[in-house]
């Protein structure tokens, strides 16, 4: 709940400001935050269905219109019971997908030092963050030095070291940052879909191919990496069509269809 709260205030907030920077208490609290639209969707799809065809709404029918209206002010009937009072949520998680999507928008930025282990935390958000449709457009390298390791383990971000300052020389530290907005234009995309190749394109770095599971239920395809699950709709010309492969390739998931 704190989470969701989080993200409905940064929602508010939005309009109001150019720039917001968010710095989370938690790495994997942020994504969790971030990919809250995408996976209340899931939820909410998978209920109204059930909802639907449940048999506790079949008998509660001729009872539903006269009590919604009454208590409501509303008139559902059983047709509409399941769907209806989701519609203004849908429509909220929707826009929350789509600003999340698009990083003009949002974007995250990584930020660790040259220690194996901060390196190795930071590869696996930078996978996580892929899983939820969240753009990573740089990295900021805290008080440490660059090495031609670090860039290749983190290609083809920028990285932006930032070094040690014992004193409060602010003007000389923002020189130093990145052009934030113009970066993330510039990263990878998290998803592309090639309808002409009949090919889905995952960005996952950090992850090995043994810690990606991949399954396919009706329209979409679900890809579970992490403490990350996506699920991806196909566009109508690949809408229903079976997955007939899949590879690991420069830090990419390639689904063949």
């Amino acid at each position: 709940m704190d989470e969701a709260l989080t993200l409905n205030y940064l929602r508010e907030q939005d309009e109001q400001y150019d720039i917001i920077i968010f710095d989370s208490k938690n790495a994997l609290s942020c994504l969790r935050m971030f990919g809250i639209p995408d996976t209340l969707s899931w939820y909410i799809r998978r209920m109204r269905d059930i909802l639907a065809n449940s048999d506790i709404v079949k008998g509660l029918s001729p009872f539903i219109q006269p009590v919604s209206s009454a208590v409501l002010n509303v008139s559902w009937n059983a047709d509409n019971f399941a769907s209806q009072p989701t519609n203004e949520s849908n429509e909220l998680l929707e826009n929350g997908k789509k600003a999340v999507h698009n990083p003009s928008r949002v974007a995250a930025f990584l930020v660790t030092n040259d220690q194996t282990s901060a390196i190795a935390s930071a590869l696996y958000l930078w996978g996580g963050a892929q899983q939820i449709g969240l753009t990573v457009g740089g990295v900021l390298l805290n008080q440490s030095t660059n090495t031609p390791e670090i860039t290749a383990q983190f290609h083809p971000l920028a990285i932006n070291p930032i070094p040690q300052t014992t004193n409060q020389d602010w003007n000389s530290i923002m020189a130093l940052l990145p052009d934030f907005q113009e970066n993330a234009r510039q990263a990878p995309k998290p998803l592309e879909i090639d309808t002409s190749k009949r090919e889905v394109k995952i960005f996952l770095p950090g992850f090995a191919k043994k810690q990606v599971k991949l399954s396919q239920s009706g329209p979409e395809i679900t890809i579970e990496a992490g403490d990350q699950r996506r699920n991806i709709f196909l566009p109508p010309p690949l809408k229903g069509q079976p997955v007939k492969g899949a590879k690991f390739q420069d830090k990419y998931l390639v689904i063949s269809l």
